[in-house]
């Protein structure tokens, strides 16, 4: 007789356990890609003001901050925000920073506490040309570099200034060779600017800690014998010239001294202006000397048309009182040969200067 067949059973409980772990894969899976796209996007590195507007709604703040590379998934993020009720916040401005998580940055935003003062920190370093400021300025606030530029070479509008501002001369700042006529005014300093400010009122705040430098030392401009602009042109030259303020009125008594004898200032730092548009890197400020421009002082006698850039107050002052010595030449240890980083050697007369110059290797054989 032949066997009976054996019936085959089915395992549905095996089945189940299949599935469930398959499901707990795919689980494990999505738990494992949700909590490293809620990790942080970054290493610190990047700080963003982030600006949440009226009225914007929430999946377009999650967009915005995943574009800006604040989180990692605007859609995880979503699922987060549901699952944990972390979907309040508030309109402002808000200082984010890349290596915050999305559970930090969605308890950051809804903590009205956290909103930034509406006002930018904008720091104008010293010796720094107007057109940079300007560039500066116009990725903080809604002008861009050529309205602002434009403004800064308005006569009009320089002659109002000088309603306010004594130290300004509409008739020297008329002069048709100025690249920017405020330049050299501008101070540096670190300033808190409201975003909703006109551009009348940030040049006005420049201009007045210009001023504050100018009514403390009213006295020595008016006795030094120069206009105002020259001073300002002067300290600009000494400001670029100049590694530490510790050589700046030294430096300023070689070209006290210079212009006292009619001798042509040659400084090679004008000519970077000269180039202004051109100028690329330092050597081609010593190697250009015969750029045609009434910025070259080695082409031109006295001081060239007006400031290289906006200098500080130790420049301004070291213009105003500079040391009475007998050099009229100096040179830096630029490559360290006498092993004195940054040193300023001077000379009274050509012959040393000269040898100076072969023994820091600034001579081209």
């Amino acid at each position: 007789m032949p066997k009976p067949k054996r019936k085959r059973t089915f395992h549905f409980g095996r089945l189940l356990l299949v599935v469930a772990l398959f499901l707990l894969v795919i689980a494990g899976g999505l738990a494992a890609y949700g909590y490293v796209s809620l990790q942080p996007a970054g290493n610190g590195n990047k700080e963003v003001e982030f600006e949440v507007a009226e009225g914007e709604s929430f999946p377009s703040v999650l967009a915005n901050l995943e574009k800006q590379g604040i989180i990692k998934n605007a859609n995880v993020a979503s699922l987060y925000a549901k699952l944990t009720h972390h979907n309040t916040h508030y309109a402002g401005v808000f200082l984010l920073n890349d290596n915050m998580s999305t559970e930090q940055v969605l308890a950051y935003l809804a903590n009205p506490e956290n909103i930034m003062d509406q006002s930018i920190r904008f720091t104008i370093p010293e010796g720094q040309w107007a057109k940079e400021i300007a560039a500066n300025l116009s990725k903080q606030l809604p002008f861009t570099e050529k309205q602002i530029l434009k403004l800064w070479n308005d006569e009009a509008y320089i002659k109002t200034l000088a309603k306010s501002y004594p130290f300004l001369d509409p008739a020297a700042l008329s002069n048709p060779d100025l690249k920017v006529k405020l330049e050299g005014y501008l101070f540096p300093e670190t300033y808190f600017i409201e975003r909703d400010a006109t551009l009348d009122e940030v040049t006005r705040m420049f201009l007045d800690q210009f001023k504050a430098v100018y009514d403390q030392y009213k006295t020595q401009f008016a006795q030094s014998g120069m206009d105002v602009e020259d001073i300002v042109t002067l300290a600009s030259v000494i400001q670029f010239e100049s590694g530490s303020t510790q050589d700046m009125k030294e430096i300023s008594g070689v070209f006290h001294n210079r212009l006292d004898q009619n001798m042509k200032l040659e400084s090679s730092v004008t000519v970077c202006y000269a180039l202004y548009d051109q100028f690329d890197s330092p050597e081609d400020c010593e190697t250009q000397y015969d750029i045609d421009s009434p910025y070259n002082t080695y082409q031109i006698e006295g001081l060239p048309a007006g400031p290289i850039l906006n200098p500080g107050k130790d420049a301004i002052v070291a213009a105003l009182e500079p040391n009475k010595n007998d050099y009229l030449f100096f040179v830096a240890d630029i490559y360290n040969v006498k092993t004195n980083p940054g040193q300023v050697y001077y000379s009274s007369n050509y012959e040393d200067h000269q040898k100076l110059m072969e023994e820091l290797h600034l001579v081209i054989e």
